[in-house]
């Protein structure tokens, strides 16, 4: 990965739309997004030293240490895939994980070049991921701004099976919100810190937060 090359992160609660704007990011900048869960899966088939030491961890039923990640993401980083930049989402959670990759990130040349949080109304959230279910084929829908245009039938490939998540209901949509603004309030202070923290109200249209994303990038890239 090119020392310039952008490291962005992603920050907001679930359902704040940060998986739909990381792949507009990688489609309209050729960044890659590294999800921590799909590295780790992803390390432990290749069988690297990382890979084997994070599978042990895992099979003992204990969570995967800080070092073992970086690690993970140090070796991912090093693929020529990445080259053009980055978008890191669901690491750094705290800011003990978030100054261990400003070391990893320095000693490449590199810096976290944004950190943007995807600002949300708590209560409109509640509404807006409670409502969420998706075809077997993967296609997302919603109760209340994004129905079949047949009841009950699929536009995307004419399946009848539908499902939700277990845990996307008001109650525990909240508690997830809660957990979250206590989780990266720190990550919040700690990029505003650095300078490099930037605020998008995810309210709006996809399309807006979109284009605000895009400047963003833009800006830091120039």
């Amino acid at each position: 990965m090119a020392s310039n090359a952008p490291v962005l992160i992603l920050l907001g609660p679930p359902g704040a739309g940060k998986g739909t704007q990381a792949r507009m990011l990688e489609e309209d900048f050729g960044l890659v997004q590294l999800s921590t869960g799909d590295m780790l899966r992803a390390a432990v088939a290749a069988g690297t030293e990382a890979g084997r030491m994070a599978k042990a961890v895992m099979e003992a039923g204990q969570l995967v240490s800080d070092d073992i990640v970086l690690a993970i993401l140090k070796d991912r980083m090093s693929q020529p895939d990445v080259a053009k930049g980055i978008i890191l989402d669901g690491f750094p959670r705290t800011d003990g994980q978030a100054a261990a990759l400003d070391e990893l990130l320095s000693a490449n040349g590199q810096k976290v070049t944004a950190a943007i949080s995807l600002e949300v109304d708590d209560e409109a959230m509640i509404g807006r991921v409670s409502g969420r279910y998706t075809c077997a084929c993967g296609e997302g829908y919603h109760d209340q701004f994004k129905q079949p245009a047949k009841a009950g039938t699929c536009d995307k490939c004419g399946g009848t099976s539908f499902k939700r998540r277990a845990d996307d209901n008001a109650e525990t949509v909240r508690e997830r919100l809660k957990a979250y603004h206590a989780q990266t309030a720190p990550l919040i202070a700690y990029y505003e810190g650095k300078g490099v923290l930037q605020k998008i109200d995810a309210m709006g249209a996809i399309a807006d937060i979109r284009t605000a994303l895009g400047q963003i990038v833009q800006g830091v890239a120039a």
